[in-house]
């Protein structure tokens, strides 16, 4: 069943006023990504909000990029304060490398706090895929991401830490910033990491432009795939008891 809204010749899009749930979403100051595929991604009557997390400096190191997750750790509690007061069914912290920053027991922490201050479901995209592997019934997955080798290897680490096997593990070459990353780049990076003991290929990093691509690249491989961005929406509507199943986005989706 495809879920999408009518057209707004203004905005681009319409979206009614969350009459069936509203999702919050803590984003990464730079991304331009996480907006525009939640809002495609949004069922009929489920509205998306965002707050912009704090963080100054470049991106682009493993060094600047902990210490930019390091920065959204520290200014969370206001950030949630303020994005609560539209008061969302469920609320994402919308980074994957900030969850490799933390690893599983600080995230947990994390979670467990914050969720006792607002009183609103809170979760994480890194937490929505291991979510999704398990109800995928995934154990083993091939990762594709845009970082740099060393926090590739760190997510390969974590992962290993919710007992999910990396069969293999790929990261994009000359990356000089996810936000200019393109569909084919992403497709190519899923289909080339791709290998037989894997069961799903996972794609991290909600600043690359993954949701297009999820369809075609799951039809081509045989096999389930996932994303960052993919994974949280489809957590969020869990949390938020929302059974709206979305095609073109793989089998996740339609659960």
């Amino acid at each position: 069943m495809e879920n999408k809204a009518p057209a707004n010749p203004r905005f681009g899009y319409a979206k009614t006023a969350g009459w069936r749930a509203r999702i919050g979403f803590l984003i990464p100051p730079a991304t331009p990504t996480v907006e525009r595929e939640m809002v495609e991604l949004a069922p009929e009557g489920v509205s998306v909000h965002f707050g912009r997390m704090v963080a100054r400096g470049p991106v682009g190191t493993l060094e600047t990029l902990l210490s930019r997750a390091a920065s959204h750790i520290e200014h969370l509690d206001e950030v949630v304060e303020m994005l609560a007061s539209v008061k969302p069914d469920v609320m994402v912290l919308a980074h994957t490398a900030t969850s490799y920053y933390l690893g599983k027991e600080r995230e947990a922490e994390l979670v467990a706090r914050i969720q006792d201050r607002i009183g609103i479901p809170f979760i994480t995209t890194f937490g929505s895929v291991v979510a999704a592997c398990e109800a995928l019934g995934v154990n083993s997955i091939a990762v594709g991401t845009a970082y740099d080798e060393a926090l590739s290897r760190k997510s390969r680490e974590v992962l290993q830490s919710y007992g999910l096997k990396v069969a293999d593990m790929k990261w994009l070459p000359e990356v000089k910033s996810i936000f200019e990353e393109t569909e084919k780049r992403v497709y190519h990076l899923g289909r080339d990491v791709d290998c037989p003991e894997a069961q799903a290929v996972f794609i991290s990093g909600v600043g690359l432009p993954t949701l297009s691509v999820l369809g075609a690249l799951e039809a081509d491989l045989g096999k389930p795939a996932i994303s960052s961005a993919g994974c949280m929406m489809w957590q969020a509507l869990r949390c938020a008891r929302i059974k709206a199943p979305v095609s073109g986005y793989g089998r996740l989706f339609e659960m």
